[in-house]
């Protein structure tokens, strides 16, 4: 931590610069770095053409994007006709869902308490093509001295594998609990299991903002993420392997290339403006906020907070695990507090109290492990989801004003 210089980083993005507003919400987007504004700017102002024509400024159009393309490869240690871009998460893996052609009686695993971008399109695959769907649920929640910790493990999954199993889908952290499930472990039992070459999808967009992605060492088929949770626009992009994209049919014109990724599934002219800004997230994340500094100042940042709920017991329900060690959370942290029913009034209640806090309540499009699983109203969860360009500084004046209000509330 010491290594990590939390106000260089935080120099870089304009919106930090901004008089009183602590932006506890990342979660639903972070802030935009600003050599991706500024890149966005000049491409618009420069070179804003159709991409592939022969003339000088289509050329420098064509170049940009390419880099793009070549910066969202890196980033996943991927290639880039492994890569597509799209408008969204959710959009992309509905895309992939229509690429599919599995056989009546085959079978998906699905997790329960993924965001609904990653459940929604495999529950209509599974209607189309006559699939049989298996949810991989965690065992029913038990509160443990103020803390509900369910997590997908690869002993749960082993049990629902079959020799007609084709995809198995779940996420890399939960954006409810903050969790990061155990990709590897999942990976290994697919393949010693009954159907070792069934598919693994994996839903990184809580995950990619935190911790360096490596599809390769994962050994994962697919991988998506958003880059507005990763410090750049309002664009994500699907990694899809070689050897995956073998069971996809294209759903490009019949008369286009069907070689790449995105040739199969990104469908009309991508955001060449946004593709283009990629490269300066990568700068970025390469020289002023390596990765390693990350995750322990975020190990700071989500210790702090967690301290402070442990130490009221009774009064705080943590959703999510207790431990701040960056291999098993992220600084995404959703709670409950005794005596508010609903999280809302409590997330309203805070910011009323100190206008300059920015935190939100919800279930954040985890309707089913907010809502099914976790039994809650429609308040939902209080969530904090903090980045590596908050500070300790910043937890703390939460905390000051949160135990405030809840104090209040028992006078």
């Amino acid at each position: 931590m010491a290594n990590f210089d939390v106000e260089a980083a935080r120099a870089q993005f304009p919106a930090l610069q901004q008089v009183d507003q602590v932006f506890l919400d990342n979660a639903g987007g972070s802030q935009t770095l600003g050599t991706v504004i500024e890149s966005i700017r000049d491409y618009l102002t420069k070179t804003n053409v159709q991409l592939g024509a022969s003339y000088a400024t289509g050329k420098l159009s064509t170049q940009r994007y390419n880099a793009g393309l070549e910066a969202g490869a890196k980033f996943l240690n991927a290639q880039t006709d492994e890569i597509a871009y799209g408008s969204s998460t959710t959009q992309l893996l509905r895309n992939l869902s229509y690429t599919f052609a599995f056989s009546p009686g085959d079978e998906i695993v699905v997790s329960s308490i993924d965001h609904e971008a990653n459940i929604a399109p495999w529950v209509d695959l599974a209607s189309r093509q006559s699939l049989v769907l298996k949810w991989w649920t965690p065992p029913p929640p038990r509160e443990d001295h103020g803390v509900v910790d369910p997590r997908l493990q690869p002993s749960q999954l082993a049990a629902l594998l079959s020799p007609r199993t084709r995809l198995v889908t779940c996420t890399h952290a939960s954006n409810i609990l903050g969790t990061i499930t155990d990709i590897s472990g999942i990976r290994s039992a697919i393949r010693a299991g009954p159907s070792p070459t069934a598919l693994l999808l994996v839903d990184g967009v809580a995950y990619a903002g935190h911790r360096r992605v490596d599809v390769a060492a994962l050994g994962v088929d697919y991988y998506v993420l958003s880059w507005y949770k990763v410090y750049g626009p309002h664009v994500a992009m699907l990694y899809g392997s070689r050897g995956a994209q073998e069971q996809m049919r294209s759903l490009g014109h019949e008369f286009n290339p069907h070689r790449t990724l995105g040739d199969k599934i990104a469908l009309g002219s991508t955001s060449y403006e946004l593709i283009q800004s990629i490269p300066s997230i990568i700068s970025y994340l390469t020289t002023t906020s390596p990765w390693s500094s990350i995750a322990s100042h975020e190990s700071a940042l989500q210790s702090t907070l967690l301290s402070y709920l442990a130490s009221k017991p009774g009064t705080y329900t943590v959703y999510g695990s207790r431990s701040a060690d960056p291999r098993v959370r992220l600084p995404t942290v959703s709670f409950a507090a005794a005596g508010w029913d609903d999280a809302r009034d409590l997330v309203e209640a805070v910011e009323a109290a100190d206008p300059g806090l920015g935190f939100r309540w919800g279930a954040f499009y985890s309707e089913r492990l907010v809502r099914e699983y976790l039994g809650l109203g429609p308040g939902g969860v209080a969530r904090v989801s903090l980045v590596h360009y908050n500070t300790v500084e910043e937890v703390n004046r939460f905390i000051e004003v949160l135990d405030r209000v809840v104090n209040s509330k028992k006078a």
